[in-house]
């Protein structure tokens, strides 16, 4: 696949918390760091010659050091996977990711260096919580359904990629009256209008949440069954250029 030399997994958040600033190091790099007056020994290519041409001075640019990032993968399977084609849809999303991700150290929640076969946690995302938190950056695919607390999950793990899959038929349920039972309790629920706008109400604020929390941590993917997977995460900030 060309694109795997092309692109990477993003690991720095998309949106920063308020005021928050980045703690880099010096280094080999690729993002500038800072200037610093020349040195015997320092590489004539990273003189800075506009600051000299403004001061009169030579000066160094350095850049920020690039650690290799080790990235875990937790692959949800509980029972809402299962609904509308989302768990072969969110393995096709996990190998496209760890093809990407190779380069720089994969491995998968509770089972060590990835061998080649994924490993879906029936426990769902809840799992997370009681586990000692993984190293590096966390990739989590799943449907972001659970009922449990989402905001303390994510910022529990710290360095976050969250790719949510969905159905197009949970994001807009095409009806207005229906008799629903949850797959992962067995209870029923009869809906109406009043309950699908409530319901609808209730996604766009949790999405927003999941969002918003994410990309303060690393980066966040809401991805539709069936949709184009490579274009939609370029998009949406989880993969950016090498």
């Amino acid at each position: 696949m060309v694109f795997v030399t092309r692109y990477r997994i993003r690991a720095r958040p998309t949106q920063p918390f308020a005021g928050e600033r980045t703690q880099a190091r010096p280094g080999r790099g690729l993002e500038f760091h800072e200037l610093r007056g020349y040195a015997q020994g320092d590489e004539p290519r990273f003189i800075d010659w506009r600051a000299f041409a403004r001061t009169g001075r030579l000066y160094t640019r350095r850049f920020q050091a690039e650690a290799p990032a080790r990235f875990t993968f937790f692959l949800d399977g509980s029972p809402s996977m299962g609904l509308l084609g989302k768990q072969a849809f969110a393995e096709r999303v996990f190998r496209l990711l760890v093809g990407l991700a190779r380069p720089e150290g994969v491995f998968l929640w509770g089972k060590g260096r990835f061998r080649g076969q994924p490993a879906p946690v029936v426990e769902g995302p809840k799992a997370l919580l009681s586990a000692p938190r993984p190293g590096g950056v966390t990739v989590l695919i799943t449907d972001g359904l659970d009922e449990l607390d989402w905001l303390r999950l994510l910022k529990r793990l710290r360095r976050v990629v969250l790719i949510q899959v969905m159905a197009p038929e949970e994001l807009a349920p095409g009806f207005t009256e229906a008799l629903l039972r949850d797959v992962e309790t067995g209870g029923q629920l009869e809906v109406g209008p009043a309950e699908v706008r409530g319901y609808q109400e209730a996604l766009e604020e949790h999405l927003l949440r999941l969002r918003t929390t994410a990309r303060r941590l690393g980066s966040y993917a809401l991805l539709r069954v069936g949709e184009p997977i490579l274009p939609a995460l370029l998009r949406q900030g989880v993969l950016e250029e090498r």
